[in-house]
């Protein structure tokens, strides 16, 4: 029962997460927001909250090796998620948000393959289909340019920065998930929530200390004050916008590690593209997103290619159903 009500809650905090995080980030660009380097940040600013979790998951981290090699560990997966944030950030300032979340599907296909070489994971004809079709419903949308859309005004080329931008944080992020998995199966001992936490606190933290170099370097913190001046909602908004999305993202990045965590990372990327209608239709709702026959043809071939991969965990669940009942079978005899 335990197992179970934390693959519910963490399935939870990756749908919610995303879903909201995703759609405040587009807002933030829609209302005058236009630091890249502040859109990145507040993806994994927000580790903070995650503090409490400490003293309540009370069972230390083990890991197998030094300390030297965790902190490798660690830092090399934060440097990894702060790259990736900045190209998601790009593709989100520059694509609508039904774009930018039908290419983000691709995330699925890398997944499947860096798990075939890095963490053991058997690629059958159903996760073979499943890859191909979500390909070829990102490739889709390269030819699909909105001119007009007011909800994202960008050029050919911005477009096309967006969309290859995009496609690399997808492949970007997957990569990290099956290292993160593999990191649980080589380094980390621990089989406990505290493994979680700390895993996200310390990359988020690595992260912010990259992004923040980054963001003084670049010399936008020069222009967030007026920024905040020009906002649309007002400045109370802005703030409100960027704490919220902080939050969203760090409940997104706990249940995703976790996922990875109790299963594996290709579950928890399966979990993530559940969510993959929310995005579209909360954009044609509400931020005024147009939804193409194009967009309709992408989406329907991403959830045809989900299907597919869903329908291979089914088939493995029943395979394993009926090695342990031939099991205790035999034991009986």
């Amino acid at each position: 029962y335990k197992w179970w009500i934390l693959m519910v809650m963490y399935a939870i905090f990756v749908l919610s997460g995303q879903s909201v995080g995703t759609m405040l980030g587009r807002l933030y660009f829609n209302n005058g927001g236009n630091s890249k380097w502040m859109a990145t940040l507040v993806q994994v600013v927000g580790f903070p909250i995650l503090l409490p979790l400490l003293q309540w998951a009370k069972h230390k981290t083990q890991f197998s090796g030094s300390v030297i090699i965790m902190a490798g560990v660690y830092i090399s997966l934060g440097i990894f998620l702060a790259i990736d944030c900045m190209l998601y950030t790009l593709g989100l300032e520059y694509l609508p948000l039904t774009t930018y979340t039908l290419l983000c599907a691709s995330q699925l296909g890398f997944n499947a393959v860096f798990s075939y070489f890095l963490n053991g994971q058997k690629l059958t004809p159903y996760i073979i289909n499943s890859v191909f079709l979500l390909t070829i419903s990102s490739v889709l949308l390269v030819f699909q340019i909105q001119k007009g859309d007011d909800s994202v005004a960008a050029t050919k080329d911005k477009y096309v920065l967006g969309f290859v931008s995009t496609v690399i944080a997808s492949a970007g992020y997957a990569l990290v998930l099956s290292l993160t998995q593999l990191s649980f199966q080589r380094v980390i001992k621990s089989e406990n929530l505290r493994a979680v936490v700390d895993m996200s606190i310390y990359q988020s933290l690595v992260a912010t200390a990259v992004i923040v170099v980054g963001f003084f370097g670049s010399g936008e913190w020069r222009k967030i004050s007026g920024e905040m001046k020009g906002y649309r909602s007002g400045k109370v908004s802005y703030v409100m916008n960027l704490f919220w999305t902080a939050v969203s993202w760090q409940v997104f990045n706990l249940g995703c590690i976790g996922l990875v965590f109790k299963v594996s990372s290709l579950f928890s990327n399966v979990i993530s593209m559940v969510g993959l209608p929310v995005g579209p239709v909360l954009a044609v709702l509400f931020l005024k997103d147009k939804f193409s026959g194009l967009k309709g043809v992408s989406m329907a071939l991403a959830m045809w290619g989900l299907a597919s991969y869903m329908y291979q965990h089914y088939l493995n669940d029943l395979e394993e159903m009926k090695a342990k009942k031939k099991s205790k079978s035999d034991d009986d005899e």
